[in-house]
């Protein structure tokens, strides 16, 4: 099990915070998405470490930007 946190820009509401969570869940290996609103904070778990790129890809997707 390997767990990575990260921050994530721009949501305001429930919908952003579904729409990221949909993405995120889409990639191989992920086993749960965890978002919280109001720090932009996503916590991503997974079978094994994903690589970052995959999560910031999938946010961007969703319409969002990883905070550095």
């Amino acid at each position: 099990m390997s767990t990575a946190t990260y921050t994530v820009t721009g949501m305001t509401c429930g919908h952003c915070v579904s729409s990221v969570t949909e993405e995120v869940e889409q990639i191989t290996g992920v086993t749960d998405v965890e978002v919280d609103l109001p720090t932009g904070r996503v916590t991503v778990t997974s079978a094994a470490p994903i690589d970052d790129a995959l999560v910031k890809d999938a946010v961007e997707e969703a319409g969002y930007e990883l905070k550095p």
